[in-house]
């Protein structure tokens, strides 16, 4: 990939509104998934959560939502856990292990094989703890060739990133030249020269994503993305997204998304400063933007409300109607503040119902009904929703700390039904 330049010093002539590309398709990385089981369901389902639970000190959450993504029981639990301690695993490697790929509670009869077979390549047992606990999902490989392909390279990065020295990993010369499993190493190479964070690099390198599959396409789409602005290193997410969608989206779809958005009344520049913030904008479906213009004009939102709210908060593009009316309803009838509030702060649309915006309204309700905030001088839905837990605990609460029944009255307010 010579002709890539990394750092955007080459110029690249193309208009952003009419960007060129063509859909390449992809097969999947197949070679590092297993099968989800549908979890059991019973007295034996609810022994098996608790067992790991008590084994490895997982939450009940965290073990209910293993149990959801594949089967499980004590002797498979048992079985890993010996299999991977006999390899010098900790249990906090393992908890890792099976909270990043459960799967492995499935295939505990193929790890052992797997385990010898890297041993036998020279992988002592603090190098397989160290990769293994850092990118599980290579043990879903169901090769040879494919876990020692994946091993390796998970392996240089891990290396590579650990050395002082930058270290420039380089494909497989194992692999079949324009392979899909080269493409993506290669192309993860890339990815890694420029600063994206190792625990990114290995979940896209078990992934299925069609981007790290390509070649050509990647590279265009690549210097596109960084033409943009879009850094890798401090702003990764977006810029990964950024990737991703402009390696999918066809000329002809994109221009149509752009020419949906003129029509509401984004300007090209919008729609690209938008993008910026949040590529996923770019992503939703016409019926989608319709749906959601829909909802926010029944709301009584303006159209030109509607185009302030998304310049200012995309990503409410993607809420369900049910979710946006109800956040809405609950903050113009139960709390008074105006329609146009929430044009000023739509994140306020983005904060959890359960976690955030009823706890703190009903202190703020409580405060009002003793008088100590009378209905005319409402705080600012800002002050309320959009700070941090201790400044709105310090701000409204700790403030009559010399009346210790009611800050205990509304602590007990604040944290009723708050789901942690």
């Amino acid at each position: 990939m010579s002709s890539l330049k990394l750092h955007g010093r080459r110029r690249l002539f193309f208009d952003l509104p009419n960007l060129r590309f063509s859909l390449q398709n992809a097969s999947p990385f197949s070679s590092a998934t297993a099968a989800t089981v549908s979890p059991r369901k019973g007295q034996n389902f609810t022994v098996s959560v608790a067992y790991l639970v008590e084994s490895l000190g997982f939450t009940t959450k965290l073990a209910d939502s293993i149990s959801k993504k594949v089967s499980f029981n004590k002797d498979n639990i048992d079985s890993v856990l010996n299999l991977f301690r006999t390899h010098g695993f900790t249990d906090s490697h393992i908890s890792n292990i099976i909270t990043v790929y459960p799967q492995v509670l499935i295939i505990a009869d193929s790890l052992a094989p797997k385990l010898e077979f890297l041993k036998s390549r020279g992988a002592s047992a603090s190098e397989l703890t160290e990769v293994l606990s850092k990118v599980p999902k290579i043990l879903g490989s169901r090769r040879d060739k494919a876990l020692s392909r994946y091993y390796d390279f998970a392996k240089e990065i891990v290396q590579a990133d650990k050395s002082s020295t930058f270290k420039k990993l380089h494909p497989s010369s194992l692999l079949p030249q324009g392979s899909q499993q080269e493409n993506k190493i290669r192309n993860i190479s890339v990815l890694r020269e420029l600063g994206v964070p190792q625990k990114l690099l290995f979940s896209l390198l078990t992934s299925h994503v069609q981007f790290v599959c390509g070649k050509d396409k990647f590279e265009e789409s690549l210097n596109k993305v960084l033409e943009m602005g879009f850094d890798p290193t401090t702003t990764t997410l977006r810029f990964v997204d950024a990737l991703r969608i402009l390696y999918a989206l066809s000329d002809t779809t994109m221009k149509a998304r752009v020419e949906v958005y003129n029509r509401l009344g984004f300007t090209v520049v919008d729609v690209w400063t938008i993008f910026k913030k949040w590529p996923t904008f770019l992503s939703y479906s016409d019926k989608n933007i319709a749906d959601s213009v829909k909802t926010f004009l029944e709301i009584g939102f303006s159209r030109d409300e509607f185009v302030m709210i998304v310049k200012r908060f995309p990503q409410c593009l993607g809420y369900s109607a049910e979710m946006v009316k109800k956040k809405a309803e609950f903050l113009v009838k139960e709390m008074n503040w105006p329609l146009k509030t929430v044009v000023s702060n739509p994140s306020v649309l983005g904060r959890s119902m359960e976690k955030r915006i009823v706890p703190r309204c009903n202190v703020i309700k409580c405060l009002m009904s003793k008088g100590l905030i009378r209905s005319e001088q409402l705080p600012s839905i800002h002050s309320v929703l959009i700070c941090t837990d201790q400044a709105f605990l310090s701000k409204y609460v700790m403030k009559h700390d010399d009346d210790k029944q009611l800050v205990a009255e509304m602590m007990a307010i604040f944290t009723r039904g708050r789901v942690k």
